[in-house]
């Protein structure tokens, strides 16, 4: 692995008042940019000037480097990169993931919004061919352009990272990259958000879904151990691992945005079968989720641009819909606000209260929290239902039984917003 130059500024700031909503025009400007690469796909050209992936994340970082400039260089940009082997890429191929570093007062906890930069046909070997990738996944790059535009006159305690990720459709290459720098560089990582086909309405069937988006979480963590994984069960926790803790979060978020969308929690890591580049930040035990449309389009995906018996074929931008990303795009603007404003989530929570009429509540101190907010909820609910806020790092829920509630923590910055709930269990020994 290797960091490469710092990419220099090419082009003048847009006005601030531009960047107060997400823009259908913008995010359409910014796809329609990266459809014109022809290709995108991981094994094409690194160097030719106007064709290829290479030519795609240069104009990417180089996006990046003017809105920062904007801000008075709130924004780094670099590129990650490293060499890849497997059955999609036999020869090895560097797979470069470029990022925009916005510093926040903690420069080692992360908030990381990110798409995939690469795109596809049938053959996934194929790297010649036009391969648009309007919507798998130019429709996530865009958002994660638009966000930057829009965070970047703002400050936070954590640092965002934005992040065009390489290398997806040969092997969740450039996930993997990301996810691995971030715990060899111990960064505290309180979300990623990665967003994978999120700008089309139509569905297979050609129904139109335009009120709602999926947002894929895990509820048990993917590294707890077997024994982790019991406790937690009989703590009742398998809905409130940090990834699901997340997914909530972001619902929560969208549900107080006017004219948006209904985010859906689908209770599972990803599509039935299927991964994205969030899968190996999961690997590792970070909290992390996958936006995608409410409906897929399956012609619009991994194919080669025709025709065949009238039933076209490809992912084009024709089939998009701008002002439903731009809604998806604002949730997640909303959700890195509100958690990048945040001090991090409790470490760990214990309660007790077994033959007792009330639930005692402790944990472990957060660095900058204000105070916290205790959440609670009866058993039988997905949601939280009451919460009460404290000034240190204990409390007694009066009149709780334990037996028929759950709990959780979360930490407040001075102005009200809020990390991550974290889930109260037994202590461990």
């Amino acid at each position: 692995m290797r960091i490469l130059a710092i990419l220099p500024v090419l082009l003048l700031a847009t006005p601030a008042a531009a960047q107060t909503q997400p823009s259908p025009t913008r995010l359409k400007a910014s796809v329609e940019k990266l459809v014109s690469f022809g290709t995108r796909h991981t094994l094409s050209s690194p160097d030719h000037p106007t064709r290829g992936v290479g030519a795609a994340r240069r104009w990417f970082a180089t996006e990046l480097s003017r809105i920062g400039e904007g801000c008075g260089g709130c924004i780094e940009t670099a590129n990650l990169a490293r060499t890849f082997t497997n059955d999609r890429a036999p020869n090895g191929v560097e797979v470069v993931d470029v990022l925009g570093f916005q510093p926040g007062r903690n420069a080692k906890r992360v908030v990381i919004v990110m798409g995939h930069i690469d795109s596809r046909v049938s053959d996934p070997m194929n790297a010649t061919s036009d391969a648009p990738g309007a919507n798998d996944d130019a429709s996530g790059v865009a958002l994660v352009l638009e966000a930057a535009r829009i965070l970047s006159k703002e400050k936070f305690d954590a640092t965002i990272v934005y992040a065009a990720l390489s290398g997806e459709e040969q092997g969740l290459f450039g996930g993997q990259l990301l996810a691995e720098t971030a715990k060899e560089r111990g960064w505290t990582v309180s979300a990623v958000l990665n967003n994978d086909i999120v700008g089309n309405t139509i569905g297979q069937d050609g129904s139109r879904v335009a009120d709602r988006v999926r947002l894929f979480s895990e509820g048990i963590r993917q590294v707890e151990s077997l024994d982790e994984q019991i406790a937690r069960r009989a703590d009742g926790g398998e809905d409130d691992g940090p990834s699901r803790a997340l997914a909530k979060a972001a619902d929560g978020v969208a549900g107080k945005l006017p004219g948006g969308l209904d985010v859906v929690l689908v209770r599972r890591p990803d599509r039935f079968g299927r991964g994205g580049d969030h899968t190996p930040f999961l690997k590792l035990g970070y909290p992390a989720v996958r936006f995608t449309v409410g409906v897929e389009n399956y012609d619009a995906q991994h194919q080669d641009l025709r025709t065949e018996n009238g039933r076209i074929y490809g992912d084009t931008i024709d089939r998009m819909d701008f002002a439903y990303l731009a809604k998806v795009t604002a949730i997640n603007v909303a959700t890195i606000r509100r958690l990048a404003s945040a001090p991090a989530a409790p470490a760990s929570v214990t309660i007790g209260g077994a033959l007792a009429s009330d639930t005692s509540v402790k944990w472990e101190p957060v660095p900058g929290a204000s105070r916290y907010r205790v959440h609670w909820r009866r058993a039988d609910a997905q949601e939280w239902q009451h919460h009460v806020d404290v000034a240190g790092a204990e409390t007694v829920l009066k009149g709780v039984i334990v037996d028929d509630h759950f709990v959780g923590v979360s930490a407040l910055a001075a102005d009200g917003s809020e990390s991550l709930v974290t889930f109260g269990g037994r202590a461990r020994r």
